[in-house]
């Protein structure tokens, strides 16, 4: 009875041994998929400086917020960059973005209206005596 207990217990041991090597072998890694997504709406808040915009989007009445980061273009409709300073409340965007956590991080700004550059001249006319 005794060298059944114990061929038992070995069996078991060696099973354990080789189930904890098979398990410890294994590389853990994490895959993370993000997936581009896309939208449109209106602008309803920007403010410089701050780390989102808040958007009206297509699918809700309620302004959305939106983070950006030092990578995030803002393009004009025929796909030319612009700057920050284009963004405007009430213009209407549309915008690519991923999903990192509960946050929404947009990649890319495309204006939908061309930018209006307004430019002032000044003419100065002198008179001779």
């Amino acid at each position: 009875m005794k060298q059944n207990r114990f061929i038992t217990l070995l069996a078991a041991g060696a099973v354990s041994a080789i189930t904890l090597t098979t398990v410890m072998g294994q590389d853990s890694s994490t895959t993370v998929t993000t997936r581009t997504l896309s939208g449109g709406g209106t602008i309803t808040a920007y403010t410089p400086g701050s780390d989102y915009i808040t958007v009206r989007t297509e699918e809700s009445t309620e302004p959305v917020r939106y983070y950006y980061t030092k990578s995030t273009t803002i393009v004009d409709p025929e796909g030319k960059t612009v700057e920050w300073t284009a963004l405007k409340p009430d213009m209407p965007v549309k915008y690519t973005y991923v999903k990192e956590g509960d946050r929404m991080v947009i990649s890319q700004i495309t204006l939908t209206k061309p930018v209006v550059v307004e430019k002032t001249t000044t003419t100065t006319t002198t008179t001779n005596p």
